[in-house]
């Protein structure tokens, strides 16, 4: 699947997406993510035929299905409320997009049961919605949008509905059988976790414009600016200029790292991660700040620290449980992104 340079704006005047370019493969789990309004949903929508772009082409299998109708487009499609049919049973509702396409009951309803088994519901063919779990009317709605053989599947946020509990297995569960099936996926979350730990790749949409595609590990740990640093997972991000070679003067002090690519006097932005600050730092350790704890997180298995120094806050990730006052930053730890916050 594939956006080319595709642009929509909705007629109200409401945000929509500009000049996407984006490629799904065949078999990847591609997510998208981005804040309120930045036209994550509204992708899912282009390609499911919803909406029709103002300019561009959407190819799937390489055809050009912009203009070609909903029910043409043999996609697969889970959205965030599991629209089932309350009337019918499990079976029943994974049955239907069978039914529509004029497959007989006794083929539909034997495709049914196979898709229930795929998805760990086999015992449940003859359940009716009301008497399923979240969890399970979920799975339904997967069985349902894959029974037919679509030719890719779209998620908009299907665990957005799940208590916290249950989301970790369904993200398996879902990650299961879209490996099973092969199946190009676009997956529409506001989640930044299930994102990196269940898409091939991530893409970050915000205003409408694609930002930055990449592996999880990628976007995490080299985001092109200081937008996509700040939106996925935590991140100290301090203005700063290049003072010298190895050298960058910050409100919170200089940091000796690496400052290839930028020039003494260049500005830019300084980005380390919070588990990358080390509570333990060496008496001559590189870029040591000392300070108060202005906030103290206990979030089980470690605590999440803001340290407050002459000129800002330090955020830190640390298993100690201990008083800590002083802090160090590897300068390997450290990346110089474009001047921006």
């Amino acid at each position: 699947m594939h956006f080319d340079a595709v642009s929509f704006r909705y007629p109200s005047g409401g945000a929509g997406v500009s000049d996407i370019d984006l490629e799904i493969g065949d078999g990847e789990l591609l997510a998208v993510i981005g804040p309120s309004g930045s036209g994550k949903t509204t992708l899912l929508r282009l390609l499911s035929g919803f909406v029709v772009p103002d300019r561009g082409r959407i190819l799937i299998d390489g055809r050009d299905v912009a203009r070609v109708p909903v029910k043409d487009r043999a996609l697969g499609v889970v959205f965030q409320a599991y629209a089932l049919f309350p009337h019918m049973t499990a079976a029943e509702n994974v049955a239907y997009p069978l039914k529509l396409r004029g497959v007989d009951r006794a083929t539909r309803m034997a495709r049914a049961s196979e898709a229930l088994e795929k998805v760990g519901l086999g015992g449940f063919a003859h359940r009716q919605p009301a008497s399923l779990s979240g969890g399970q009317q979920q799975r339904v709605a997967l069985a349902r949008a894959l029974v037919f053989g679509p030719r890719a599947l779209l998620l908009d946020e299907p665990l957005s509905a799940l208590d916290a509990g249950l989301r970790a297995g369904m993200r398996d569960e879902i990650l299961r059988v879209q490996r099973a099936a092969g199946i190009a996926t676009l997956f529409v979350t506001h989640d930044q976790e299930e994102a990196l730990s269940m898409a091939d790749r991530v893409a970050v949409l915000k205003d409408g414009r694609l930002l930055q595609v990449d592996t999880p590990r990628g976007l995490y740990e080299r985001p092109v600016d200081a937008t996509v640093a700040g939106f996925v997972g935590h991140a100290n991000l301090w203005s700063g200029r290049v003072a010298a070679d190895g050298l960058v003067e910050t409100a919170i002090g200089p940091i000796r790292t690496a400052t290839g690519g930028f020039a003494p006097g260049d500005a830019v932005t300084v980005m380390i991660r919070p588990e990358e600050v080390s509570a333990e730092p060496a008496a001559d350790a590189a870029n040591r700040f000392a300070g108060r704890i202005a906030a103290d997180r206990f979030l089980g298995n470690l605590r999440r620290l803001d340290l407050e120094v002459p000129g800002g806050l330090v955020k830190v990730e640390t298993r100690r449980r201990d008083a800590i006052d002083t802090v160090a930053i590897a300068p390997e730890a450290v990346r110089l992104l474009p001047a921006g916050l």
